[in-house]
């Protein structure tokens, strides 16, 4: 693949997307280019990778050929990996017991981060979405479904009985489970044993963990908690009980709560709400985890005031799932549900896409620079557009070709704007 551009001094915010794109060629093979360079004094910079990345092969969306490429640029450019589904429930521990999980793919995850020197981070261990019913099961009657509001006060232990809202991939997960449930402390013995059994298995390899990911509602500010079956069968204190179990099984990794939509203000407030809790409780909570799945209307004003925030909260800040979507659809929010995908990459792209996307990546590293004391880690949801779960909307830097985007440029202006003002 050709080198990555050398750029110096020019701020993307600023820059017409023609000028943009006669600086992509200027290409050196002596001093190129990369993120994880650019951004060395400031912050890790990683990518989420899928299955095929790591053990080499045809995979999602992707030839053989096209995946050698991926690999390539992947290695180049970063410095850090999360696994886009491979340590979740329903692929690493599909069935019951202890001779239920299937570790190959999570196996060749984390040796490739190691063998590459990259920093490996673990996704995720408790989550609404893609757990195998199993673990839900038992021979409790499930509660009659009400349409009492979804809220939850935190430190409760009064589970409701509503159905959640659609997550990431669907209500509950692929489908809610319905049936008979395990009662609070079957699911927390079950929930015990995958973390401590996980965690414990890449103790000292994975070296930051996703605890908990998207237990915060969307909706109306009273609404804090989702309504998930974790919710209702534990209570409040399922989040607690994560954190407690994965610094037991590993009492030196980074744990994390993960969560999408925090440049919403509202959203954002619940954040806050439940670390404070968090916190008071001594629950060993590490860092916080902003997914930034955001659009190409993002200012560097809005991303400013959400790390202003978070950054209250007294602990690192990560951003795990780093992506801006340029389709006509994803321009009203910053939600991250998989259900409404299929709406918010459709429309085709944005007028003048190249242009608005290099802005708006702009202004949001303008914003991680700014906040370069806090913000320890960027992630991007993917490598290139070709293999991003929003690939309708081209929300990456690189383009299906491995290719660097005016946003690249855009990115690295910002690096050097800020390198030069040390």
């Amino acid at each position: 693949m050709q080198s990555p551009i050398s750029i110096h001094g020019l701020r993307g915010g600023l820059l017409t997307a023609t000028l943009l794109v006669v600086a992509l060629t200027a290409r050196s093979a002596d001093t190129p280019v990369t993120l994880k360079a650019a951004f060395k004094d400031d912050f890790v910079v990683g990518t989420a990778v899928n299955r095929s990345m790591v053990m080499g092969g045809a995979g999602f969306r992707r030839s053989e050929e096209q995946g050698a490429k991926d690999i390539a640029l992947l290695k180049e450019q970063f410095n850090q990996i999360s696994p886009e589904n491979d340590l979740k429930w329903q692929l690493i521990h599909p069935r019951e017991g202890a001779d239920g999980y299937d570790f190959g793919p999570a196996d060749a995850f984390v040796n490739f981060g190691l063998s590459n020197k990259m920093d490996v981070v673990g996704h995720t261990l408790v989550w609404h979405s893609q757990t195998p019913n199993w673990v839900f099961a038992g021979t409790n009657p499930p509660p009659a479904v009400t349409n009492a509001p979804a809220v939850a006060a935190i430190g409760t232990n009064a589970p409701g009985t509503n159905r959640p809202g659609p997550g990431r991939f669907g209500p509950g997960g692929f489908g809610r489970y319905d049936g008979p449930r395990a009662s609070r402390e079957e699911l927390l013995q079950r929930m015990r044993d995958h973390i401590h059994t996980v965690v414990g298995r890449y103790r000292g390899k994975v070296k930051c963990w996703d605890v908990v990911n998207e237990a915060l509602a969307d909706g109306p500010a009273t609404n804090v908690l989702r309504k998930s079956l974790w919710l209702e069968i534990v209570g409040p204190d399922f989040i607690a009980k994560a954190f407690q179990y994965a610094h037991e099984a590993d009492p030196d990794a980074i744990l994390r709560y993960n969560d999408y939509g925090l440049e919403n203000p509202v959203k954002r407030r619940k954040l806050i709400t439940l670390i404070k809790s968090l916190q008071e409780q001594k629950v060993p909570i590490h860092a916080i985890g902003s997914q930034a799945h955001v659009n190409v209307g993002t200012t560097f004003e809005t991303m400013d005031q959400t790390l202003t925030e978070l950054a209250t909260l007294g602990l690192p800040i990560h951003i795990t799932e780093l992506d801006v979507n340029g389709a006509q659809g994803g321009q009203q929010g910053f939600g991250a549900d998989i259900a409404g995908n299929a709406a918010t990459t459709g429309g085709g792209l944005v007028s003048d896409a190249d242009r608005k996307l290099a802005d708006a990546y702009a202004g949001i590293f303008r914003a991680f620079l700014k906040h370069r004391d806090t913000v320890k880690l960027v992630t991007f949801w993917g490598v290139n557009d070709a293999v991003s779960w929003r690939a309708n909307g081209k929300p990456l830097l690189f383009d299906g070709t491995n290719q660097p985007k005016p946003a690249f440029a855009a990115v690295i202006a910002e690096a050097e704007a800020a390198n030069s003002k040390r």
